[in-house]
């Protein structure tokens, strides 16, 4: 088991490769992610090297960790790697790229054995570490790829989230790989560098979560942009996509707007290549028809031991088996018994269900609740609906603490250019929408753009930290 934590880039792919050739585990994580996160994933893990950056935009990861390496007892080396001092007491990654590799023999693992884990933030208390197998990689989440892949050329992927995370572990083992594609990376997302990458490099497929995609359509509004060469499709995950910005992303970019449900669990639904929305009637967000090449998925009584699964049209918990499921958890027994049934299904946590026609709908989370004075309130099922206001741009909503009720719901609004929208408004357009007004918001941060964790998701643990620091005002 060896960590990784770099940023997009050669010295990333490198790694993957490498790791691979030597029948090693790999275990990326993003940079900027802290020292106390990072012990905790080598020490659960039982890592016995890392590969770190020397320096990155102000993280010294690869000292960092030498630091730490007394609470790590089955680390043997830190490796660092690129622009920066390597500090004493680790290894050049450059001086590895020298030695002689004329001896050396390529490792052939077994194709269902272990390579590489997929870490997912989720609800538990410490990241969740999730094994994947060769063929779950590149078989099963290759066959996802495979799917978007119109002419049989091989893709030319922009990954604007980081490879190590849980939706770019579609970089190196499956575009790369599997279909001997191209990787286009950044070593840190701006919304200016994404719309310069796909200039220059004319990538065929686009892959980043909503708030990237808006950020990027906002720079195109303000003009002075790079022209660029419609892509193939632009792959949009990590949280759910409102119709408004697909649509508006459909006519900027030129091209069919996927939009992904997928997660480290070993889930994947989308809504494929359409030229134009299929969302139709029905509750919460389209997210396609199952592929049984890549995840077959059903929908489940919540809480039972045994699968128990619900006739089509009702609501329960999203459950996957296929290709792409995992090994396991690793080191956690208790989340194997708690998400895996004993005949290999995972359960998600989603809320979901799947229509008469077999498309599948996400309709919330069942952990992801709001407890206010004992009731509880899904923020996704409020955000979907918020999204669909004409002056929200992107928003997402968080639960805050409140002496009275325990918590508190509160939306953090990215307003559309002309007017902010009031606490008033946001919930007078949700009356509109038929949500009942205990789930309305009763705080409202009003921002330029949501900040993202090091994976690229909305961070919802700093904006909660924000409400936290103002007063206890409707609006900011």
């Amino acid at each position: 088991m060896v960590g990784i934590q770099l940023p997009g880039g050669r010295n990333a792919v490198i790694a993957d490769l490498a790791l691979a050739a030597l029948g090693a585990v790999a275990l990326p994580f993003p940079v900027g992610r802290g020292g106390r996160e990072a012990v905790s994933l080598l020490a659960r893990s039982e890592a016995v090297a890392v590969i770190a950056a020397a320096e990155h935009r102000g993280n010294q990861h690869a000292a960092d960790l030498l630091a730490l390496a007394g609470e790590l007892p089955a680390l043997r080396a830190v490796i660092a790697a690129g622009p920066g001092t390597t500090p004493e007491g680790a290894v050049a990654l450059s001086e590895l790229l020298r030695t002689d590799p004329k001896t050396f023999v390529p490792a052939r693992p077994h194709p269902d054995s272990a390579a590489r884990i997929l870490v997912s933030s989720g609800s538990e208390a410490e990241p969740k570490m999730v094994a994947y197998s060769h063929n779950a990689l590149a078989g099963g989440r290759g066959n996802f790829l495979a799917s978007l892949m119109t002419d049989g050329r091989p893709p030319r992927c922009l990954f604007l989230v980081p490879l190590a995370s849980a939706f770019g572990s579609n970089g190196t083992a499956v575009a790369l790989a599997r279909h001997g594609g191209t990787l286009v990376l950044l070593d840190h997302f701006t919304p200016e560098a994404a719309l310069e990458a796909l200039a220059a490099h004319e990538p065929t497929h686009v892959l980043g979560v909503p708030t990237m995609i808006r950020m990027m359509l906002d720079r195109v509004a303000e003009g002075g942009h790079p022209e660029f060469t419609p892509p193939t499709a632009l792959v949009v995950g990590g949280s759910p996509l409102d119709e408004a910005t697909a649509a508006e992303a459909r006519r900027v970019f030129g091209c069919p707007v996927v939009n992904l449900y997928g997660s480290a669990d070993g889930v994947n639904c989308h809504t494929g290549l359409a030229p134009e929305s299929a969302g139709g009637d029905g509750p919460g967000v389209l997210a396609g028809h199952p592929d049984p090449r890549v995840a077959d998925i059903r929908i489940a009584a919540p809480g039972t031991r045994e699968l128990q699964e619900l006739p089509r049209g009702t609501v329960g918990e999203i459950v996957a088996r296929g290709p792409m499921t995992p090994l396991c958890y690793v080191a956690a027994p208790d989340l194997d018994s708690r998400y895996r049934t004993a005949d290999g299904w995972v359960r998600t946590g989603d809320l979901g269900v799947l229509q008469e026609d077999g498309t599948l709908r996400i309709v919330g989370r069942l952990k992801d609740v709001v407890i206010r004075g004992g009731a509880n309130i899904s923020p996704a099922e409020v955000e979907i609906e918020l999204a669909t206001h004409p002056l929200v741009r992107d928003v997402v909503c968080v639960g805050v603490p409140d002496p009275l009720m325990g918590e508190r719901l509160a939306a953090c609004v990215v307003p559309r250019e002309g007017r902010v929208p009031t606490l008033e408004e946001l919930c007078a357009h949700l009356d509109e929408r038929g949500l009942e007004q205990r789930k309305h918001p009763e705080r409202l941060l009003v921002v330029n753009e949501l900040p993202l964790t090091p994976a690229g998701k909305p961070d919802r643990a700093e904006l909660r930290e924000r409400f936290a620091a103002q007063p206890l005002a409707s609006a900011s």
